[in-house]
């Protein structure tokens, strides 16, 4: 990208003083009449940039200039590629590595090295092919299908794609679903068979309130419940150290507050018999029946 470009320029002149325009062209692979549109177009954003000609001459910024030393600190750098190196844990690319080499910033992404954010689950190698289309046919206008596992079953799906997005540590493509005529969020891991197809889509105004991502869902189901000590970690991760009260007996007191029944039930059951539910009667009277269904798959 152009902007891309201009940054790296700035920076490799920031660094290196003077350059030449034949280097500067070999660096970012473009001619040399690119470059000196590309160093008028930095000028005219208010950098001063001389040339100079014979031994030692070349392109540099007017001395003088108060530029901060670079653009970009080192750290601030670091951070940038920190940014794209976490990107390209879910992309078949190498950002942060080219970006690096184009504008010599080796310094700083070693320093970028010093944090690493992986968002590729335990799937990646499916999940950059999924996210590189939907990335596509979000930048065409085209709409996608596939084939979709939820709760309600199996079905193929027509949308047009207008984000994708990270929440509750996990990836969904959220887009105007065809068959619905509403918005909607598909988690990637849920579908398959994924298509861009030929049909083009004009861009739709989507209402701020379908951005709200899980706004719609309210943790106002209370249920109580009292934990083993050996299940104390979990705890912690989930809902943080000030989550519990610690009973005379060593037992951890609970009160929290679940979107739905099911849910709730599926939370407690992942902790076998390390836990149990003291209220509502009908949490109590709900756990109870669904333990007996369990027992009787192996009767």
């Amino acid at each position: 990208m152009k902007i891309d470009r201009l940054i790296g320029i700035i920076t490799t002149l920031q660094q290196k003083k003077c350059v030449t325009a034949p280097y500067l062209a070999e660096k970012f692979e473009v001619s040399r009449r690119t470059i000196n549109r590309d160093i008028e177009d930095i000028c005219k954003a208010g950098i001063p940039i001389v040339t100079s000609r014979g031994v030692g001459g070349g392109i540099s910024i007017m001395p003088g200039f108060a530029l901060d030393t670079t653009v970009f600190t080192e750290q601030e750098l670091a951070n940038i590629f920190t940014g794209l190196k976490t990107l390209d844990s879910i992309s078949n690319s190498e950002t942060a590595e080219k970006l690096a080499q184009k504008i010599g910033a080796s310094s700083a992404i070693k320093l970028a090295d010093n944090m690493i954010i992986d968002l590729s689950s335990f799937y990646k190698d499916d999940l950059a092919d999924k996210i590189d289309a939907i990335k596509q046919a979000i930048k065409e206008s085209r709409c996608i299908s596939f084939h979709y596992c939820y709760n309600k079953g199996e079905a193929d799906k027509k949308i047009e794609p207008y984000l994708i997005v990270f929440k509750w540590s996990d990836w969904y493509v959220f887009g105007f679903c065809k068959e619905r005529l509403d918005f909607r969020m598909y988690k990637l891991r849920r579908l398959w068979n994924l298509k861009i197809t030929d049909e083009k889509f004009a861009i739709r105004d989507v209402p701020e309130e379908k951005k709200q991502f899980g706004s719609h869902m309210t943790d106002d189901y209370i249920v109580s419940a009292v934990y083993e000590p050996s299940v104390k970690y979990r705890l912690v991760e989930e809902y943080g150290s000030n989550c519990f009260t610690e009973q005379d007996d060593g037992k951890l007191y609970t009160e929290w507050g679940f979107t739905t029944q099911q849910g709730a039930i599926e939370w407690f059951l992942s902790f076998g018999n390390k836990v149990k539910i003291l209220a509502p009667a009908e949490m109590v009277v709900l756990m109870k029946s669904t333990l007996e269904s369990i027992k009787n798959l192996y009767e």
